[in-house]
């Protein structure tokens, strides 16, 4: 199994892709909007992909709630946006944890249902004023400790689903003054002890994601995802985080190179797995090709994570659950 998930073109599993997996095997593939119509069509894409993937390869998704979901109406129910919570929390905080809780065990349930274990959520980013609107209401609050402790509630209800949470995006996105996707931040500040705080108390979750954003206050020349400072002395050491950490997707504009040595770029910086969402077959194939096999440490972290779900699964009853969120919320 290769250390990078990677996206598939359509909705339904090309001839030429499932040959791929079989030759090369992904630690998993990550699904758009562009692979899902309706539940019918979900499920025979998900059992083709499982025929043909390792069993311990993973299904991802990107399935926050407000405008980051790819499961959605009219097949399937949607669900706030992180800054409902925080806003929540500024007149109940109590409420507002049980509510962040709720929505995670909802959408993982949600997540679970549809064959998907590993979900890039919750957004571990501080809302800043004056910052790219990229992150804007996908950020739980502007207050680090706020943001951490929602963050750990959304997490704990992934988790209770069963499905892996990735915090996203360290060591801090929250001040980009431009969208990753389209061009490569940097943020000049030097005292992030705020943007890190959120990372910190969640240091002990499963899967974190990076960053494509140049902090010079740490590394002047290289993006976090490329760069082995920040992975090593910000992110292992100074947020601790010990579990699995992914790339965000290699393909956005804000990198630029070929994808197989981005790729390689970021595994060597420190980076576990490497996620290249667009779906192109030769630069998927050129890249899990030249990939050598997940192995070492990164291989145990992501096996413990994947141990990690299983414990933390509970009975859950999704009826019950959206009642008590919806009241809430009310």
């Amino acid at each position: 199994m290769k250390p990078a998930i990677v996206g598939i073109a359509g909705p339904s599993l090309l001839p030429e892709e499932a040959a791929l997996f079989r030759a090369h095997p992904p630690a998993g593939v990550i699904l758009f909007g562009r692979n899902i119509q309706d539940p019918a069509q979900l499920a025979r894409l998900v059992a083709a992909l499982r025929a043909e993937l390792p069993p311990d390869a993973h299904l991802m998704l990107d399935q926050e709630g407000g405008r980051v979901a790819r499961l959605r109406p009219p097949h399937w129910p949607a669900h706030p946006p992180a800054a409902v919570f925080g806003r929540l929390h500024a007149q109940d905080p109590v409420a507002a944890v049980r509510a962040a809780w709720l929505t995670g065990a909802l959408i993982g349930t949600l997540c679970a249902e549809a064959g998907v274990d590993l979900v890039a959520a919750p957004v571990l980013d501080l809302r800043v004023p004056g910052a790219h609107d990229v992150i804007g209401d996908r950020a739980l609050a502007d207050d680090p400790e706020v943001v951490g402790r929602l963050g750990r509630a959304v997490a704990a209800g992934l988790l209770a689903a069963g499905v892996l949470p990735i915090g996203k995006h360290a060591p801090g996105h929250g001040r980009a003054r431009v969208d990753s996707h389209h061009a490569l931040p940097v943020v000049e500040a030097n005292h992030l002890e705020a943007d890190l705080l959120p990372f910190i108390l969640n240091a002990d979750l499963p899967w974190l994601m990076t960053a494509h954003i140049v902090y010079p206050a740490f590394d002047p020349e290289r993006p976090a995802t490329l760069s082995p400072i920040v992975i090593q002395s910000i992110i292992r050491e100074r947020i601790g985080f010990k579990g699995v950490l992914v790339t965000d997707d290699l393909a956005m504009h804000a990198l630029s190179g070929q994808p197989v040595d981005l790729v390689q770029a970021a595994l060597a910086a420190g980076c576990d797995v490497a996620l290249y969402c667009r779906g192109d077959l030769a630069a998927t194939a050129a890249l899990l090709a030249a990939l050598p096999p997940l192995a070492g440490a990164a291989a145990e972290r992501v096996a413990r994570a994947r141990a990690e779900a299983a414990w933390r699964r509970m009975q859950l009853d999704p009826a019950a659950l959206t009642t008590e969120r919806d009241r809430i919320l009310a």
